[in-house]
């Protein structure tokens, strides 16, 4: 499809190998320079899976490029994780400057209406974090000699990746001895929702805060629309979630689930419908028309309802982003868009057969759709390339939402857990505690909040662990490690935790005691 030219590489020459070995430190690379390609490895998506990717393959000694078709950052960093931390950051300000009652607990008075915001300012926050973030990568790469394509790739086959932009015939080819797929996913549109980007919008758009509506309907209860209804709600909008499952916020853990209810969503501007499938969306005009949701029984398939509102954020997941690829020049069958791997990351064709030289992680494998995950992936993948067996548990890998105040979780619902013990005759234990016991917490006045330890009362293993309250998704990773390296509650429970800390409220499920 495109003609074979040298690889155009950006910003500046490659560091000389030694200088880089020299600074990586570690083991030394197993993989000496592959001879007859131009790349030991090309990573085909430069989010956070693929960053993650290439900085260990350069750790490792392998010659490595990069190729994006968009920008540097990938959805993490442009239109996701990291543009969202800001908004929730700024628009957490505003609620908390506005709780007028939580702030006289503390002795603190502010005037009635003193607190403002300014919409752009707080759209601009976002959008100079991702640039921020997005140089900071960049530079990281360069910096360790990473050359970076730009470019649409397509794969010609297990060794050969032709380039160049989208629907021209200009460009190139780069060979490499292996390649790795992270080209992530995108935002999921149900059929019959139309979105025209700006009554009708997913995260994409909604991270740029083009506008306040006073009355947003978010389709889907997940992270994702439990974020976004924690800056809308900050920010003055009344919000209504749209939800297909029985229950909010479905995959919580249900006793989590429920109290994340009694403080997000009952004292908020929110209310919510379930049960229900928004599968026709019309847009509408702001100030002039309002957006038409017709609501339709998920079992029945009967339209119920008819809804108007604003806005409408759509938050019904996401979708890999594969098409274009021409995977089929390597024999691989996709699987509803995602490209199957097997517990080491190599692709595997419609056989089931391993392709040689092939490796895929992130959203593109579906195995857990997490940037961080992506990057434990790649260095996994990384790794076994190298010669050394490696594959990442993913019930060790922790996940949070972002809200006021957060959600966190590694390994297994108490419900996951509890059938997972009946499968193979084991019991299961729950221990639990709550962050009104917890001195730092009172000290903030931030007592809502509880977590949970889910385990194997015979062995002492963890299973997984849940918390609901301030901070909790910087608390979780004690329980994160502890799965990851096997550790068992017998080798945790004499660990210290300076008081007064919030890192009590784990401690505390490790002891079995009820706090502090």
């Amino acid at each position: 499809m495109f003609a074979a030219t040298k690889p155009q590489v950006a910003l500046r020459a490659r560091a000389r190998k030694s200088d880089v070995r020299a600074r990586s430190g570690g083991r030394k690379a197993m993989v000496t320079r592959a001879a007859g390609y131009d790349y030991d490895l090309l990573i085909i998506g430069a989010g956070v899976g693929g960053h993650g990717a290439a900085m260990h393959a350069v750790s490792r000694g392998l010659k490595t490029a990069i190729m994006e078709g968009d920008v540097i950052g990938g959805t993490c960093v442009n239109r996701g994780c990291v543009p969202s931390k800001a908004l929730l950051a700024a628009s957490g300000r505003v609620r908390e400057m506005r709780n007028a009652e939580h702030l006289k607990a503390l002795g603190i008075t502010v005037q009635p209406g003193a607190v403002t915001y300014d919409r752009q300012g707080i759209a601009d926050h976002a959008e100079n974090l991702a640039a921020t973030i997005r140089g900071n990568l960049e530079r990281s790469l360069t910096g360790l000699g990473v050359d970076i394509i730009t470019g649409a790739a397509k794969i010609e086959d297990n060794h050969t990746v032709s380039y160049g932009a989208p629907g021209t015939v200009t460009g190139g080819k780069v060979t490499a001895k292996n390649i790795i797929i992270a080209t992530g996913s995108t935002p999921f549109v149900p059929p019959g929702i139309e979105v025209d980007h700006k009554t009708v919008f997913t995260s994409d758009a909604g991270l740029k805060l083009d506008w306040v509506p006073e009355w947003v309907a978010i389709i889907g209860s997940g992270y994702i629309g439990l974020e976004f209804s924690d800056v809308y709600t900050a920010l003055g909008s009344d919000v209504t979630f749209i939800e297909a499952m029985p229950n909010i916020m479905p995959g919580f853990d249900k006793e989590i689930a429920k109290m994340a209810e009694r403080v997000l969503i009952s004292p908020r501007n929110i209310d919510y419908v379930t049960n229900v499938l928004a599968t026709k969306v019309t847009p509408g005009i702001p100030g002039k028309k309002p957006v038409t949701i017709e609501l339709t029984d998920f079992k029945t398939k009967e339209v119920v309802d008819t809804m108007e509102v604003d806005a409408v954020l759509v938050a019904t997941g996401r979708s890999p982003y594969t098409q274009g690829l021409n995977t089929e020049a390597i024999g691989v069958e996709l699987q509803r868009g995602f490209i199957p791997v097997n517990a080491k990351m190599q692709v595997l064709d419609k056989d089931g057969k391993v392709v040689e030289g092939m490796w895929c992680i992130g959203d593109a494998n579906g195995k857990m759709m997490l940037a961080h995950a992506a990057s434990a992936q790649g260095i996994s993948a990384i790794e076994n390339m190298c010669g050394n067996e490696n594959e990442l548990n993913h019930l060790s890998v922790p996940a949070a939402c972002f809200t006021h105040p957060e959600v966190s979780f590694v390994g297994l619902t108490e419900e996951q857990a509890r059938e997972k013990g009946e499968k193979e005759g084991f019991e299961v234990a729950v221990r639990k505690t709550a962050f009104k016991g917890n001195s730092k917490a009172l000290a903030e006045k931030e007592g809502d909040g509880m977590a949970k330890l889910i385990y194997n009362p015979k062995t002492g293993e963890i299973l997984g662990m849940w918390i609901f309250g301030l901070h909790a998704a910087d608390l979780i990773h004690e329980a994160s490690n502890a799965i990851s390296m096997g550790s068992k509650l017998d080798d945790l429970k004499f660990t210290v935790h300076a008081h007064p800390t919030l890192s009590e409220v784990v401690e505390s499920l490790l002891r079995g005691s009820d706090g502090h």
